[in-house]
């Protein structure tokens, strides 16, 4: 993940500027992370939290929510922005975190970029963090079968959404709620998933 993190951080000024605040996320979205992840006690990670801007959103919905990205531009434009809200360099693969610590976890589009062979360890670890009927929330492109495309700043994979489920169930979630996006023309076809993490 260390090309994916120096990419973005080539950009990282432009992707502020682009998608910086929670203005820029369709109103949809913000009200499905609201739905899934608000009104519920207990502490919520935004992994891959970028600018902050969606972390932000949570906590003016009461959340305790919680900040994390890779790169430093990204964290430093955080703490400027949401003062008195944590947000800490690190990566959702180094996470430390006590078994079953959180109550939520918003892997909002930082899933893109994992090989399909990596998601299964990632989704575990999530699982192992998570309280008993914690919620996952997360974004995903979406595509007829499991292929890698050329994203603008590292490269990223399209699921079709039924098969990404299905990881999610492996690694100990049901999904409860999914919001497809079909292509409008300007973004790619994508979908947004909410899945709680069920009794082992």
């Amino acid at each position: 993940m260390e090309q994916v993190r120096q990419s973005y951080a080539s950009v990282a000024e432009l992707y502020i500027e682009l998608f910086g605040t929670s203005q820029k996320v369709h109103a949809d979205d913000l009200a499905f992370i609201g739905r899934h992840l608000a009104g519920r006690p207990g502490r919520v990670l935004d992994l891959g939290c970028g600018p902050g801007h969606i972390t932000g959103y949570l906590r003016s919905l009461g959340v305790d929510a919680a900040g994390v990205d890779m790169v430093p531009q990204f964290i430093a434009h955080a703490r400027a922005t949401h003062p008195g809200v944590e947000f800490q360099l690190g990566s959702m693969d180094s996470l430390d975190l006590a078994d079953g610590s959180v109550a939520g976890i918003l892997a909002w589009y930082s899933l893109i970029h994992r090989p399909p062979q990596d998601l299964d360890g990632v989704l575990a670890q999530f699982r192992r963090a998570m309280t008993p009927s914690g919620t996952l929330v997360l974004g995903i492109f979406v595509g007829d079968e499991v292929e890698a495309f050329d994203h603008k700043v590292a490269t990223a994979y399209r699921w079709p959404v039924d098969e990404f489920s299905e990881r999610l169930t492996r690694a100990g979630f049901t999904e409860v709620e999914r919001l497809p996006r079909p292509s409008d023309g300007t973004h790619r076809p994508h979908a947004a998933i909410a899945a709680i993490a069920t009794d082992r």
